[in-house]
């Protein structure tokens, strides 16, 4: 079966869970600046580039991946959020983006193959997943940085197309078995990685399937462009994603409301990994595992969700106590919703019939 193919079949018995949070996670290790920079020979202070580690360092994001495995995790997420042309110009590594790419793909593919083949030597099948991340970079096409100057944009659409295609190449060439277009505070950002991944198949041949994950920049429910939840799903629905979701933001307790629209209006599978909370003063994460696996787990036995996991803040025991929550709960059914015109500006719009 094809990767899509083979996820629907696993999310039809049960909810799947996704891995938890990967920058707090290397800030565990106290890396030094050393340890980022390796023998790269890189120019730039590499300290806080994650998505180096792949190169530099590379045990340190397969230990954390092979953490999220043993917690219960059936997607492992690659570290790859700043993996692209433009965030890595920061650290004048942007002639390095497809090898950390493919490298970060096979180290995440590495540790899910070697999940999947222990499950099958017990007599278990159990299929593990390779989710290539995509973060939203540090530019929109929305919006003006230049307050004085609101037609200013500092990158245009084709540029962003193609940033989002080459690193979508690479992680497909690692070993990637969906790209997850995640954090989308901006939906004009995430439809050029729409349609840099639809270029991206037309040379191969052969479907990439995408998840999208928005993030929620109010409690009102829009991304800083402004879109609502239902007027997100309007504007990239055409993309056929196999799961649509929400990531980041806030605590599990500030998406509720929001989670439950999406769920009624989306009819593919649903993805929600929320923050471990709200971080505390110094910008730490103080909610405990079972407490997150407690509002998510409403979600669970609700009916809304398909596919669970955590965001900033989250570790291993956070998506271990998910893991056990929702443990025997019946996944989220797909709707199936009238065919109709469903469009979108800032609001969503359906057309009368």
């Amino acid at each position: 079966m094809s990767p899509r193919e083979t996820f629907l079949a696993e999310a039809a018995k049960r909810i799947l869970i996704t891995d938890g949070a990967f920058g707090t996670e290397i800030q565990n290790w106290k890396l030094a600046e050393a340890d980022y920079a390796g023998n790269l020979g890189l120019s730039h202070e590499q300290k806080g580039n994650n998505d180096i580690l792949a190169l530099s360092k590379p045990e340190v994001p397969e230990a954390i991946h092979r953490a999220y495995f043993e917690a219960g995790a059936d997607i492992a997420e690659t570290n790859t959020f700043s993996a692209n042309r433009i965030s890595q110009a920061d650290y004048g590594a942007e002639h390095l983006v497809r090898e950390i790419n493919v490298e970060s793909a096979r180290l995440a593919r590495k540790v899910a193959d070697e999940f999947q083949a222990k499950d099958a030597a017990s007599g278990i099948s159990r299929p593990r997943f390779v989710a290539g991340a995509i973060g939203p970079t540090n530019k929109t096409l929305s919006l003006s940085p230049d307050v004085n100057d609101p037609g200013y944009r500092e990158i245009d659409w084709d540029t962003l197309v193609d940033v989002y295609k080459e690193q979508a190449a690479a992680l497909v060439e690692g070993g990637a078995d969906f790209i997850l277009i995640e954090t989308v505070f901006d939906t004009l950002n995430a439809k050029a990685g729409i349609m840099a991944v639809k270029q991206l198949e037309a040379e191969l041949g052969r479907e990439v399937p995408i998840m999208l994950s928005m993030t929620l920049t109010d409690l009102s429910g829009r991304n800083l462009s402004g879109h609502t939840v239902e007027a997100f799903w309007h504007a990239v629905r055409h993309a056929r994603p196999i799961t649509i979701g929400l990531n980041c933001s806030f605590g599990a307790t500030q998406l509720r409301p929001h989670v439950k629209t999406l769920s009624e209006i989306a009819d593919t599978l649903i993805m929600i990994y929320p923050n471990a909370g709200l971080p505390n003063e110094l910008g730490a994460y103080d909610e405990m595992p079972d407490t997150t696996a407690g509002f998510v787990g409403e979600w669970a036995v609700a009916g809304q969700v398909n596919v669970l996991g955590g965001c900033c803040g989250s570790t291993p025991a956070h998506i271990a106590a998910i893991a056990r929550q929702v443990k025997g709960v019946a996944p989220r059914k797909v709707p199936s919703l009238e065919p109709v015109t469903r469009l979108a500006g800032l609001e969503p719009f359906i057309m009368a019939a």
